[in-house]
């Protein structure tokens, strides 16, 4: 496994080109794909990164699974909850504290503090209906297409959709090294614009969670909370047109 402790921001430098990168980079115990990680070196220089409040080792020279990283962004809001509801933290579908698989992915079954479970998709996403610590869950169920919809600032002429989808491919192609599908635009009702992402039949679990990530990355950075440590701002350009994102949806559909 490579740990990287210093590169510059994924949004000036290529995926692929990280392992050269890691080679001349300077141990400052930083993680560029992950701020939820500590960074320390050992006595031969080696640097090795943690997730935060946890033992997991973390691949810096690529996205972090999503699994671990909801149960890094929990640390906080166990924190806040804890106050604001010392009877036990309220259960919710979007934010919860995830079980992970040793790989990093997400078990299939998840449970809150309350006993209360649920089957997840490969983005975590409850597919079942509640139930108890009796629940079955056979199988963590892939994603088979991801839905976006985003709100742009408005302007003077739409934007021609089959571009757009075109700069988002080379977005998770370069800064993300993600190609898991096919971009479909569906609509363009300005400033509305509706993409969906369609999964490869056959894949592998890590093919499907890297196409996962890559989304729940990039509606980070739309929603200016970036998991990159440099927290840069996100610039999209179709045709050299600055997509200045006001909002952002993503389903993860399994079915």
């Amino acid at each position: 496994m490579l740990f990287i402790c210093n590169m510059e921001p994924l949004s000036e430098v290529l995926l692929g080109l990280i392992p050269a990168v890691a080679s001349s980079a300077q141990n400052n115990g930083t993680c560029a794909t992950n701020k939820w990680v500590v960074c320390a070196q050992d006595g031969s220089g080696n640097c090795t990164c943690t997730l935060v409040s946890s033992n997991r080792k973390v691949d810096c020279s690529t996205l972090t699974s999503e699994c671990l990283l909801m149960k890094a962004e929990m640390i906080p809001l166990k924190e806040k909850r804890f106050w604001d509801h010392p009877c036990g933290l309220l259960d919710n579908d979007g934010i919860y504290n995830p079980d992970c698989e040793n790989s990093g992915i997400f078990k299939a079954r998840q449970c809150n503090q309350t006993d209360t479970c649920w089957c997840v998709n490969t983005a975590g996403v409850r597919r079942t209906k509640k139930g108890d610590k009796s629940l079955e869950c056979s199988e963590l169920v892939r994603t088979s297409w991801i839905y976006v919809e985003l709100k742009h600032k408005k302007r003077s002429s739409s934007f021609d959709v089959p571009d757009l989808a075109n700069a988002l491919k080379h977005l998770f192609e370069s800064d993300r090294n993600c190609t898991p599908g096919t971009l479909q635009p569906l609509s363009n009702d300005s400033p509305v614009i509706q993409i969906r992402l369609n999964q490869k039949t056959e894949k592998s679990r890590c093919d499907v969670d890297r196409a996962d990530v890559a989304y729940y990355y990039f509606e980070k950075d739309v929603k200016d909370d970036s998991l990159f440590h440099s927290n840069s701002t996100l610039t999209i350009s179709v045709n050299r047109d600055a997509l200045d994102i006001e909002k952002i949806t993503i389903y993860y559909v399994d079915e």
